[in-house]
């Protein structure tokens, strides 16, 4: 059974499905409606296949900052343990970085992003095109 929740987590995309909280949480999470502002959301490939079969599915979405003020990211913030917060972040592959951000409602909550690009020691991006 999971202990006192000490985080909360939005989420936007797979970590919403009752069978993705059945296989990395042991449990189906209640939640409460909520959005992400001055985000947009676009999709990538996974290739991890436990992923895969976790989510039903390849393509994933990942939200990224958007230039247009009126964007935003509609998603549930979840209440979890420790316990579950590593187990979310074992289940974002690399292309995901968790991050802290201030929700519409102004709840401070972990988010996986789109993580930064590889840089070079001279700031230059290193991942290719």
């Amino acid at each position: 059974m999971a202990g006192p929740a000490h985080h909360q987590l939005f989420s936007y995309g797979t970590l919403q499905f009752r069978e993705v909280q059945l296989a990395q949480f042991g449990r189906h999470l209640q939640g409460t409606p909520d959005a992400l502002p001055g985000y947009r959301v676009t999709y990538i490939e996974i290739t991890d296949p436990d992923v895969i079969a976790a989510s039903g599915t390849d393509r994933h979405p990942l939200i990224v900052a958007s230039s247009d003020a009126s964007d935003s990211v509609e998603g549930t913030v979840f209440s979890i343990t420790d316990d579950e917060l590593a187990s979310a972040d074992e289940y974002e592959v690399d292309d995901y970085a968790r991050t802290e951000v201030t929700l519409r409602s102004g709840t401070k909550a972990w988010v996986y992003l789109g993580a930064p690009a590889q840089q070079s020691p001279d700031g230059r991006s290193t991942a290719s095109a």
